[in-house]
């Protein structure tokens, strides 16, 4: 359970106040959304697990410990609105927020202390979300396969396309600009080896070549290829078409395409920085609609934190209105539905990012100023 500092005497005491008001209904919310979300997200599939492919109870039991902190996480919104609406709707009941009003307080500076919280929210949930979160959610699931007797998840992965690019080669070896040099696909990848992998080479003016092959292994050695039991054709000039089986050959390519099938498919499984990188990566290979993805997700992992501030501001604003009453059943149901809808609204702008209609920054943010909108004119209508 989380629980806030002891404020310094020089906060001032209506702020002490608040923060007191607030903290038990915080703590309340994210209990109560955690256990809620963790129930739903992993309790009961490692139940049927449990039950069904004899998953040991102890490493069920490890495995919930480590994704409780990417559900802790995402309690952090919903809490803070959920405690916001709550705290803010007794101090209005009771008469409490009249009588301040009446000594000319003004409803601004009664939700200060709120957003105060909501900023301090936001940067636990982005460290948690950043350095927290990635680590944990692969640990639980080499954990899980590991038990279940499976390969782990970042040694598995279907369609792996790398596109190389560089200079072009004309007939005399002289250069002939940049362009597509090599596209790499490979069906699958498992435990290490590309398997009914398929090589476009394009690195010589006036020639094409196809190197088709059962599987590839990446040797660290050569820094190069090696492919087993294929073909190579190769078109030339002249519209004669060669062709020569091979046991094994050694091919001439970076690494790249190894990295992008191990890359986590989920970005929530990413910090910053790696989702950062791989992000360049697809885009180095060609990959367009991932870059995006990905280019939103990141976005979104500062946008999500920025969420509490959201809803810190529209539950203080909420809760503060007159004869505002609201008990803790109401207050969950109306959070959880201004939780789904700011949710929805999220997840539609995000996939527009993802599909090239607006730019990733526009795409993540827009959704926050909106509801920033929102938030500021309940607080407007709330003053009155």
């Amino acid at each position: 359970m989380i629980s806030l500092p002891p404020l310094p005497r020089k906060v001032p005491l209506l702020d002490r106040w608040l923060f007191g008001e607030l903290t038990g209904p915080l703590l309340f919310a994210i209990a109560a959304f955690t256990v809620v979300s963790l129930s739903v997200g992993v309790m009961f599939d490692l139940v049927r697990r449990i039950v069904e492919s004899g998953l040991p109870v102890t490493v069920a039991v490890q495995v919930m410990a480590l994704k409780l902190p990417s559900f802790l996480v995402i309690s952090f919104p919903m809490a803070t609105l959920m405690a916001t609406l709550l705290a803010y709707s007794r101090l209005s009941a009771n008469s409490e927020l009249t009588a301040l009003r009446s000594v000319g307080v003004s409803t601004v500076r009664l939700v200060a202390p709120a957003l105060v919280l909501a900023i301090l929210l936001t940067g636990l949930t982005l460290v948690f979300n950043d350095v927290i979160v990635p680590q944990a959610n692969r640990s639980a699931e080499s954990t899980l396969q590991r038990a279940l007797g499976r390969s782990l998840a970042t040694e598995k992965g279907k369609d792996i396309i790398y596109s190389r690019f560089g200079r072009l080669q004309g007939r005399d070896d002289e250069q002939r600009g940049r362009g597509l040099n090599q596209l790499f696909y490979a069906r699958r990848f498992e435990k290490g080896e590309m398997l009914d992998v398929t090589v476009l080479d394009f690195s010589r003016v006036g020639f094409r070549q196809m190197l088709v092959a059962e599987k590839a292994l990446w040797r660290e050695q050569e820094a190069k290829w090696e492919f087993l039991d294929g073909q190579i054709l190769t078109l030339n000039t002249n519209g004669s078409t060669t062709r020569v089986d091979f046991d094994r050959y050694l091919y001439p390519l970076s690494a790249g395409p190894l990295k992008v099938a191990r890359l986590p498919r989920d970005a929530n499984n990413m910090t910053i920085g790696e989702a950062i990188k791989a992000r360049q990566l697809y885009v180095e290979a060609g990959n367009a609609k991932e870059a995006r993805r990905l280019a939103v997700r990141i976005q979104e992992k500062f946008t999500f934190p920025v969420s509490c501030l959201v809803f810190a501001l529209i539950g203080s604003s909420l809760g503060s209105r007159p004869g505002s009453r609201t008990s803790r059943s109401q207050g969950f149901g109306i959070s959880v539905l201004l939780i789904l809808g700011y949710y929805v609204l999220s997840f539609s702008f995000s996939s527009l990012g993802v599909k090239g209609t607006l730019p990733a920054v526009t795409a993540a943010w827009l959704p926050v100023l909106i509801s920033l909108g929102c938030g500021g004119s309940l607080l407007r209508q709330a003053s009155r």
